[in-house]
């Protein structure tokens, strides 16, 4: 695709080079800063001036001042020149001749020994622009001999020549160019890679030199460019590799230079510019009878016979603009990356940031959001560049103003999207998306509240799921233009997480009541009033909780009580007294409850007027339910439950309190024998189970429950009562008859011995059981203490066997060691004073460690508290 990289601007008109001489023809230029050499076919060497002129439209031009021109005293024409500034001379090539001119003057330099600079025999030579050498005062050349198959290096001084080396070739060169040690040679047949200082060479490729005019260009360090076969312009490095795509030249091309990023070729009619970077074709020029195509320290000139030329290159950001103007990203992000060696670090990261964005702003406006995306990332784009072409997003208080020149060419999101309401839609998708992916980033560091706010209006007005998400986090949303965005869209919730993160939380609340009153709609949470009493429950603020609770409490006590039973208990939040609570919630009776048994049950607070009011609250709805008509069974049977496990398992309310108000009740004797139970009025409690409920399972459970934090001993004795209570129930004379059929009581006592026999002591129980009873019903009895009997003696026996065993065992071990003899000498020290033994009494200890008696005697008094030595005196 096409694009204006050049102007074609004249550097010498004919006039001014020739005059009305019609048969002078130009062979070569040369250009070093100003100074332009033009070498002709009559043996002359012309001296121009050139100087840059920029017209008021900014179109480039040169006007040129002719200096000098020098006839060389030679026949044959100019064929090359060169410049080899560190000498301040002109390298000339003439008759196969190779000599020094001096720049300023034209005159042949001449040598030390009167003769002149010359090397002779030359059909062509190069300069080596990496010269190895090292010498600022000296030019290295190339130099291609017409009668041996040889490339010469020589050292060219300013009065003298130096052959320093010779290196052969397979076939005779016929072009050159030289980089450090490395010459690309062009043979008869191919292109070659020669290293002159190793005499190491690399085979390019074939090629016919009778068919086309090789062509070897040097662009860069160890990179030549190389007219290939096919029309194609090759790229070869030193090592003989192409690491660029090649570019396809006319065949007829017959000369080539590099303006980076650009490679220009020249042919019979035409002026084509390739790019390096992807090997399109960007612009071609008319351009008859060129011959010469040459580029010097980055200025490309021409020239046909008559007159002289500069390819002038466009400013690569008015290039870059260009190819952006007609939508050309790619190509445009190409050349911005590739002008990167031309352009000043600094300066670079600021075009290219600019040049990226531009091309985000031009895939935006094509809905090629990805690629949009990533060139807004790499730019590093200020995000508020494209909220703004949202009308409203950006908060009233944004100091934020347009880049200048402007990054793209629509007013807003509108003009973009010419009515068109689908591309409306996805272009504020995308916006959603890149606005969550970059506010965690550095790229909105001093633009958070406009971020923030911008994202806050489009998750409100698309009923996105993220808009709670938002509010929910840390967030830099701005209050003021939030609050009639959220109010228009009905996010009357969303509102309230606002107020909260702005510290309004009595504003936060008071709208959230409203929606939960049906005052305001906002379907957003169908459990609006649980996350109230949660959010009360959470709070800080005591003054909140009492200012909000009762509300709570009068539209569901069982969920509003929440936010006194579910509040965290830690250092940072201010903790409710409950007594406070209890006074709070006196006239919400069932929230009361709910609370105490909190208090009681699951925080186990072990305070008797929790226990107690709790106590009295369970009995008062017993007796409500009771004294209602009909009465529910099943409503009834769980409040008696409650009040029943409370009765049995704490130990803190007021017993006699409670059992007071329950006596006028006879529908209450379960939980009046349990108090009974808490006095220790075993026998009271019993007698209502037993004579007034006729419920034997619960009397037996009354003393598995009475004595279940006792010894055996009190169970026993509990058991035995109950057993008594049974038998004493039965009227007298009637024993036997009441055995023999069955008698309800009787039978009672009988299962009781049956089931729990373990417990009773079996003597006791037979001295307490009518003479007249069957043995065959108390036979599971009588079997079980039977075999518990036999099973305690016949252990007792064992332990007794076992403790025998033990005593004859330590009596032998003790006579063992009493046989063992104790050797005492004037050798042998004792073990408490460590003396030697002067006689032969001694005291044994554990072990057998004699010591004098003196020293266990002086022990034992001055330890009076250890244990006293028992071992008799052993005399030897």
């Amino acid at each position: 695709m096409s694009v204006k990289a050049f102007e074609l601007v004249p550097a010498v008109e004919r006039d001014l080079l020739m005059g009305d001489k019609a048969r002078i023809n130009i062979e070569c230029i040369e250009c070093c800063g100003k100074h332009l050499y033009v070498g002709t076919n009559d043996c002359f060497i012309h001296h121009f001036l050139l100087d840059e002129i920029t017209s008021s439209k900014g179109k480039p031009s040169y006007s040129s001042q002719k200096l000098l021109h020098k006839y060389l005293g030679l026949k044959k024409p100019v064929a090359e020149l060169r410049a080899a500034s560190a000498l301040e001379r002109l390298i000339v090539l003439c008759d196969a001749i190779v000599f020094l001119v001096d720049m300023v003057t034209l005159e042949t330099m001449p040598s030390a020994a009167g003769g002149g600079v010359k090397i002779r025999g030359v059909t062509a030579f190069c300069i080596n622009e990496n010269p190895v050498s090292g010498d600022p005062f000296c030019v290295e050349i190339g130099v291609l001999s017409s009668k041996r198959r040889t490339v010469q290096i020589y050292m060219v001084y300013e009065d003298r020549v130096q052959l320093v080396k010779e290196v052969s070739t397979p076939e005779q060169p016929c072009a050159v160019s030289l980089d450090g040690y490395f010459l690309c040679l062009a043979l008869a047949t191919q292109y070659m890679i020669l290293n002159y200082n190793t005499g190491t060479s690399q085979d390019l490729f074939p090629y016919n030199s009778e068919e086309r005019t090789p062509i070897v260009k040097r662009i860069s360090r160890e990179e030549f460019l190389l007219a290939a076969p096919g029309g194609l312009g090759m790229f070869a490095n030193a090592e003989g590799i192409s690491q660029r795509a090649p570019v396809s030249w006319s065949e007829s091309v017959i000369a080539a230079a590099v303006s980076f990023p650009y490679v220009v070729a020249l042919d019979e009619n035409f002026i084509t510019i390739h790019s390096m970077l992807d090997q399109q074709l960007k612009q071609t020029l008319s351009f008859r009878d060129g011959h010469i195509l040459q580029d010097f320290e980055g200025k490309v000139m021409l020239a046909s016979t008559k007159a002289v030329y500069i390819l002038v290159p466009l400013p690569l950001e008015r290039q870059i603009q260009d190819l952006l103007a007609s939508r050309r990203v790619e190509e445009a992000l190409i050349l911005t990356e590739g002008a990167q060696r031309n352009i000043p670090k600094d300066k670079f990261q600021i075009l290219h940031k600019r040049i990226l964005q531009q091309a985000g702003f031009i895939q935006f406006g094509q809905l090629q959001f990805l690629e949009a995306k990533e060139h807004f990332r790499k730019g590093q784009l200020d995000v508020r560049e494209l909220i703004s072409l949202y009308p409203l997003l950006l908060p009233a208080s944004s100091s934020f103003t347009r880049c200048h020149p402007p990054l793209h060419e629509f007013a807003d999101l509108n003009h973009l999207a010419q009515g068109d309401q689908e591309k409306v839609l996805r272009c504020k998708r995308f916006l959603i998306s890149y606005l969550g992916e970059v506010r965690s980033t550095e790229v909105v560091n001093g633009c958070r509240e406009d971020v923030d706010t911008a994202l806050l209006k489009l998750y409100a007005e698309q009923d996105h799921e993220s808009l709670l998400d938002l509010l929910a986090s840390d967030n830099a949303c701005v209050l003021a233009d939030s609050i009639p965005w959220l109010e228009k869209y009905h996010k009357y919730f969303a509102l309230g997480l606002l107020y909260h993160y702005n510290g309004q939380d009595s504003a936060a609340l008071q709208l959230w009541i409203r929606v939960a009153d049906g005052d305001l709609q906002d379907s957003t949470r169908s459990d609006l009033f649980e996350y109230i009493v949660d959010f009360l429950c959470s709070s800080c603020s005591l003054e909140l909780v009492w200012k909000y609770a009762d509300w709570a409490l009068r539209k569901d006590p069982t969920i509003g009580v929440h936010i006194f039973t579910k509040r965290p208990a830690d250092k940072d939040r201010s903790q409710l007294n409950p007594d406070d609570v209890i006074a709070y919630l006196g006239k919400h009776n069932q929230a009361l409850l709910l609370y105490l048994e909190h208090l009681v049950l699951e925080r186990r607070i072990q305070k008797e007027k929790f226990h107690t009011h709790l106590a009295v609250l369970y009995l008062e709805k017993v007796l409500s339910l009771l004294s209602k008509s009909p009465t529910g069974e099943e409503q009834l049977n769980r409040a008696r439950e409650r009040l029943q496990a409370l009765l049995r398992e704490s130990s803190l309310y007021r017993v006699q309190f409670i059992l007071g108000k329950m006596e006028s009740c006879e529908q209450l004797l379960l939980e009046r024998a349990t108090l009974h139970g808490k006095l220790e009025e075993h026998d009271k409690a019993l007698h209502i189970l037993v004579h007034e409920l006729r419920d034997f399972p619960s009397a037996e459970a009354f003393c598995t429950w009475a004595s279940s934090s006792r010894d055996s001993a009190y169970q026993r004795q509990l058991f035995h009562l109950l057993l008594g209570v049974y038998l004493d129930g039965n009227p007298p004379g009637k024993g036997q008859a009441a055995c023999g059929g069955g008698g309800e009581l009787e039978m009672a006592a009988v299962d009781l011995l049956n089931r729990h026999g373990e417990v009773f002591d079996p003597i006791r129980v037979l001295r307490m059981l009518p003479e007249g009873w069957s043995l065959q019903l108390l036979r599971p009895f009588l079997n079980r203490a039977i075999r518990a009997n036999m099973h305690a003696c016949r252990t007792s026996q064992i332990a007794v066997g076992l403790a025998h065993s033990e005593n004859l065992q330590l009596l032998h071990d003790r006579l063992k060691e009493r046989k063992k003899p104790i050797f005492v000498s004037e050798k042998k020290g004792c073990h408490l004073c460590h003396n030697t033994f002067s006689e032969p009494a001694v005291v044994c200890l554990p072990g057998g460690v004699p010591v004098h008696t003196h020293c266990v005697a002086q022990r034992v008094r001055d330890s009076p508290t250890k244990r006293q030595l028992t071992n008799s005196s052993n005399h030897t």
